[in-house]
């Protein structure tokens, strides 16, 4: 069990064989709820190589200080990965509703809760 966010990794073991290997990892937040974004191959049991990369989002909650998986999320290709990316870019980027200076955005202030909000 994790006591910290350094000790929380997404590579599995079945009987002694590394099945889930974690390539690289970042931290989204931090604190009681921690979510980390894992890339991540699974081996192929029939040939013995890993597969295609994939992504997982995992929510963790600190509890009796250790952390526990809640939540995920796997993006299982880089096609699903594309789409996702896409449709951020729509919903965040230059000119859309999300982006920062958008009417929708300036109405509900840098925080999101229609405050002033603080620093950037």
């Amino acid at each position: 069990m994790a006591e910290t966010i350094d000790e929380l990794t997404f590579n599995y073991e079945d009987e002694g064989r590394l099945v889930r290997k974690e390539i690289d990892r970042a931290v989204l937040s931090k604190g009681a709820w921690a979510t980390l974004m894992f890339l991540y191959q699974e081996l192929d049991r029939q040939t013995e190589q890993y597969r295609e990369p994939k992504i997982a989002i995992v929510r963790f909650k600190k509890w009796n200080g250790v952390y526990r998986k809640q939540s995920s999320f796997n993006i299982s290709s880089r096609k699903q990965a594309q789409q996702i990316l896409e449709v951020i870019e729509k919903w965040y980027g230059p000119g859309a509703a999300g982006a920062p200076g958008a009417a929708g955005a300036a109405a509900a202030g840098p925080t999101g809760d229609g405050g002033e909000g603080g620093e950037e």
